[in-house]
């Protein structure tokens, strides 16, 4: 197994800078397995849940630490009703990729609910697998195909005719 570099976060973010910019990333930014994406129509996501799951994980940081935005944030966020938005967390929920948990303020009341995104991590870990295997196969068939490629082919060479004594009889 490969051993990482402490520098490789620090170069991946100055990577990431050259392609976004130094002042869009200092504003933020979220990491997302692409498999969520491409294999959004697998995962049965509607480009509606797929845009509240990517605003909840925007908010989520630490993974001890679930995000909490509400549904008023996404939905000023994604201009939509908050409606839309609980319409969509509650598909979530019933197709297993979020868990709501109600947070209470004793002084405040309820506040805006906790989001646990285990049920899509548990969903999505077959689709990587299966991405994986699917590029390690495309990256094992290129390779294979430079090696036919740069095989050493034979030298072209002259060929002569040799006469046997038998050839010498029948002239």
């Amino acid at each position: 197994m490969k051993q990482r570099r402490k520098s490789e976060p620090v170069e991946q973010l100055r990577r990431s800078e050259k392609k976004w910019t130094k002042a869009l990333m200092k504003a933020g930014y979220t990491i997302l397995p692409n498999v969520i994406i491409e294999r959004q129509k697998a995962l049965g996501l509607s480009p509606t849940e797929l845009n509240v799951l990517l605003h909840l994980i925007s908010f989520w940081w630490y993974a001890d630490n679930p995000p909490f935005p509400s549904k008023k944030t996404i939905a000023d966020a994604m201009q939509v009703s908050s409606s839309t938005v609980q319409r969509a967390v509650r598909r979530l929920e019933s197709a297993g990729y979020v868990k709501r948990e109600q947070r209470f303020d004793r002084d405040r009341g309820q506040l805006s609910n906790i989001y646990h995104l285990d049920g899509l991590i548990e969903s999505a870990l077959p689709l990587a697998e299966e991405a994986i295997e699917e590029r390690e196969e495309i990256v094992k068939r290129n390779r294979e195909r430079r090696e036919r490629k740069n095989r050493r082919r034979p030298t072209s060479t002259k060929l002569t005719l040799v006469k046997s004594d038998t050839d010498e009889g029948q002239s």
